[in-house]
């Protein structure tokens, strides 16, 4: 069915009606002047974008509703903060389906006040679900509450506000950054393993590593198992503890008296950094970027090496891995190529991602080495004729760089 569109003009604010003499009724005014002001800031907003036009409504059409939904939000001690926190809260996403929607309310087009809106850009909402934890992030205020009233028709649901604390991680704000926090579980484990006063350290490791194949088996495995376990789920906010963590783990089944020094120390380093976290930052760039290195031969039972990397979206730490690699390197090269397959895989799935969240402006993804005959090996198909025994499915990185997608 062919419709004919028509643009829709900004409109300008409307003044209110206030009484000098009326304290009460001045106050009042003034409050729905500024509603007033900040809905004539979305409103328009939204034509600019052309978010939608307005086309004839006809019976055949299904039409969502449209509404303006204020929430008073307040301090940790309960003041008010604002009155309204809704400006220009929409994303740019252009729509494939066919959507009509209501016009806003106060804001119907005088010559055609029985139009409807067309839908050019969508509003957006993504829900993350983990058992029955559910953090739902949408572009409209109204579309979230819209979502949770009619999961309250079938499920009995809580709505517990601005996420403050979900699966076990706290949300801080710190000025215009959000700190991601485990403290209250870094205290857990802590008194779990008996070690809430303890002398904190500021290291999690020597840096002299001693050889463990002739240390004396660690009498108790279940009190070396537990925390050990534990700090696997701290390293969701605390890359620092990944390579530390990740060597503590490799000794589970025969944990030895020196990996039980080692964990107490890596307890007591926790101790010292109770209010260390993940910061998350407001960032322009959209820079796709990632850092990788790896040990050769460092572990002193079966000479595989240890590689780790981290991956950046603009300014923010958002992936991060430490482990140790499935086969034995043959030179500091090969495991460093290694190191890269592996950051390779997982800038592509992040990429992945993006594309599925429908954030655009990426650029190519940068992956950083330092060691340069594994560039090499990126790059040059005739250094790859030295070094037949790398494994196949590391190869792909070459492909990756020659297709131009890192």
């Amino acid at each position: 069915m062919a419709t004919q569109c028509r643009s829709q003009a900004p409109l300008a604010g409307l003044a209110a009606q206030v009484c000098p003499t009326d304290p009460t009724c001045y106050s009042q005014a003034v409050k729905h002047s500024e509603w007033r002001e900040a809905m004539d800031q979305e409103f328009n907003a939204l034509l600019q974008n052309q978010t939608w036009c307005l086309v004839p409504s006809t019976p055949s059409m299904n039409v969502i509703g449209c509404k303006w939904v204020f929430r008073t939000k307040r301090k940790a001690d309960g003041s008010i903060e604002r009155q309204l926190d809704v400006h220009n809260a929409f994303l740019n996403g252009s729509l494939s389906e066919t959507v009509y929607m209501c016009q806003p309310p106060g804001y119907a087009d005088s010559q055609y006040p029985d139009h409807v809106c067309l839908l050019r850009r969508s509003f957006f909402m993504f829900i993350l679900v983990y058992v029955d934890d559910i953090f739902v992030m949408g572009s409209s205020q109204g579309l979230v509450d819209s979502l949770l009233a009619k999961l309250s028709t079938t499920f009995k649901i809580r709505d517990l506000g601005k996420p403050g604390f979900f699966l076990g991680v706290e949300t801080m704000q710190c000025g215009a950054d959000l700190l991601l926090s485990q403290q209250r579980y870094m205290n857990d484990i802590l008194k779990r393993a008996g070690m809430s006063d303890c002398k904190p350290l500021s290291t999690p490791i020597s840096l002299t590593r001693a050889s463990t194949l002739q240390a004396d088996p660690y009498d108790d495995p279940t009190r070396y198992k537990s925390p050990s376990w534990a700090l696997q789920y701290l390293t969701v906010t605390r890359p620092d503890l990944s390579f530390t963590v990740n060597l503590l783990c490799q000794h589970m089944h025969a944990p030895r008296v020196q990996q039980w020094e080692q964990l107490k120390r890596v307890l007591r380093y926790v101790k010292g950094t109770l209010l260390f976290g993940l910061c998350v930052r407001s960032s322009s760039s959209r820079e796709l970027h990632a850092f990788s290195d790896s040990d050769w031969a460092g572990c002193p039972k079966d000479r595989k090496s240890t590689s780790g990397f981290v991956v950046f979206l603009g300014s923010n730490l958002v992936s991060w891995v430490c482990k140790k690699q499935r086969t034995v390197a043959m030179s500091s090269t090969e495991s460093e190529y290694k190191a890269l397959a592996d950051v390779c895989v997982e800038v592509t799935w992040i990429l992945s991602l993006l594309r599925e969240l429908r954030i655009t402006g990426v650029s190519v993804p940068k992956l950083w080495c330092e060691n340069l005959g594994a560039t090499y090996m990126c790059a040059n198909p005739i250094f790859h004729a030295r070094t037949k025994h790398v494994e196949i499915d590391y190869h792909f990185v070459r492909d990756k760089v020659a297709d131009g997608e890192i």
